[in-house]
């Protein structure tokens, strides 16, 4: 998907007004035993840039600015450094101005990663210091998948390792209502065949097993390309789903088509789908969850992003009204581990410096990442840190299955040019639940990605 929405609407709990990090910080350091203090003192000791500015540019406003000023207020606290912070809607066209009109930030937040890398192919990254690769290996839940996230070919035409991932997002949920599960007997299914037989046992009962929506404006069609992502994930080795989305295996490649059709077999069953097959791509995605709370369910399970609790009736308390569980791997493909299919940001050095390389380090920091967890909307795959921190139990939960995973991937049509992630793909899929074959639309996308590569 081309645009992601904050999973700030999933804390229970209200946060501390922003404050200023030489002044008083979120957590007094010393004081919440939960944290990791330790990595505090450690960074503070080793780092001093007393009076210097670092400046960093990024989409994140609103909420999500307070809590990340609150954060980088511990990296201010440590060095003696001023942090001036930038977020902007249109951040994806300033970077670009600033960076090839030579005013860069010194450090860039990037939410995709598909621009941070046309911006290293040009010389306007520089490399991550030299071990943050083994770092990322080494503590980083299915640390090989973060590296192969942040690596780019630089102007040498070589790969570097670029961008440092921190604040992370899961797709691969499924969200349902206890209390329906209870009352029909029904138990969360451990595996894609027991998700499968699942579906077909609600239509069995007199239930409609899905609530799905594909509509979204201009961008209608974007929830079935997670669909598919997260189906290839489990039926192919992660190393297809990354040439796929580069296009070294064409769409109508039949390893893709396959996952394709897996799709429409919970998609273009008029049994399994709230309204019908039919009613998918003219239901809007925000009006999908609407179906699990009325009464009578109208359905019974939505597969979507952490996000859509947003748009859950008022009032409905997740873990208690509401709750989700893993998409599920197959049982006959144990080699393909547990993928978890997401989206977050890329941290990048714009513009070289001691205090930007101390910067990267600091967000190797437990502390870095406690601090946001301790508010709202933040998932970290870094190990060390204490999930008990999460300031809610549903952050906790997805924070779990995120450092559970054996391979995390970026949502694959956002690595995709614009004309297929967001677009061929999108329309694609909307044909294919409307009744074109999987064949059919995987040449017809293909066939605008080789015109691209025509011009």
């Amino acid at each position: 998907m081309r645009f992601v929405i904050s999973a700030a609407a999933l804390a229970l709990a209200l946060i501390p007004t922003l404050v200023h990090a030489q002044d008083k910080l979120l957590f007094p350091v010393g004081e919440d035993s939960r944290f990791h203090w330790d990595s505090f003192r450690k960074f503070a000791d080793s780092h001093d840039f007393s009076g210097q500015t670092l400046t960093v540019s990024g989409t994140w406003t609103a909420e999500d600015e307070d809590t990340f000023r609150n954060a980088f207020a511990y990296f201010e606290k440590a060095t003696g450094a001023r942090v001036d912070y930038a977020g902007s809607g249109s951040f994806e066209q300033q970077i670009v101005i600033d960076t090839e009109g030579g005013s860069p930030p010194d450090i860039a937040i990037f939410p995709q990663p598909g621009l941070a890398a046309e911006l290293a192919a040009k010389g306007h990254l520089t490399p991550l210091p030299e071990g943050t690769a083994a770092f990322l290996k080494e503590n980083y839940a299915a640390g090989d998948s973060w590296v192969t996230l942040g690596t780019y070919k630089g102007p040498d035409g070589k790969d570097h390792l670029y961008g440092f991932p921190y604040k992370t997002d899961v797709k691969s949920l499924v969200f349902y209502v206890p209390e329906n599960f209870q009352d029909m007997g029904y138990e969360v299914p451990k595996t894609m065949e027991d998700l499968k037989a699942l579906t077909q046992r609600i239509v069995e009962d007199g239930g409609t097993p899905w609530c799905m929506g594909l509509g979204a404006g201009g961008a209608t069609g974007w929830p079935a390309t997670d669909w598919v992502e997260d189906l290839l994930l489990r039926m192919q080795a992660p190393d297809v789903y990354d040439k796929w989305t580069t296009n070294a295996i064409r769409f109508d490649d039949p390893r893709i088509v396959e996952a394709i059709k897996e799709f429409g077999w919970f998609a273009k069953t008029d049994a399994f789908i709230n309204g019908g097959s039919s009613a998918v791509a003219a239901t809007d995605y925000r009006d999908s969850p609407a179906g699990l709370f009325s009464f009578p369910p109208k359905c019974y399970m939505l597969k979507q992003a952490s996000f859509i609790t947003s748009f859950f009736p008022e009032g409905v308390a997740m873990g208690v009204d509401a709750d989700f569980f893993y998409f599920p791997t197959y049982a006959d493909k144990p080699d393909l581990g547990t993928p978890v299919l997401g989206a977050g940001t890329t941290f990048t050095i714009t513009r070289d410096s001691p205090l930007a390389r101390a910067f990267i380090d600091f967000l190797k920091t437990p502390i870095a990442h406690e601090v946001w967890m301790a508010q709202r909307g933040f998932l970290s795959p870094l190990k060390a840190v204490n999930p008990d921190v999460y300031g809610d139990p549903v952050s906790r939960k997805m924070g779990e299955i995120l450092t559970g995973a054996s391979t995390f991937r970026f949502d694959g049509s956002d690595m995709m040019p614009g004309a297929i992630g967001a677009g061929a793909f999108w329309t694609g899929m909307v044909d294919f639940v409307g009744g074109e074959t999987a064949e059919s639309v995987a040449r017809q996308i293909q066939a605008t990605w080789d015109g691209i590569k025509d011009k």
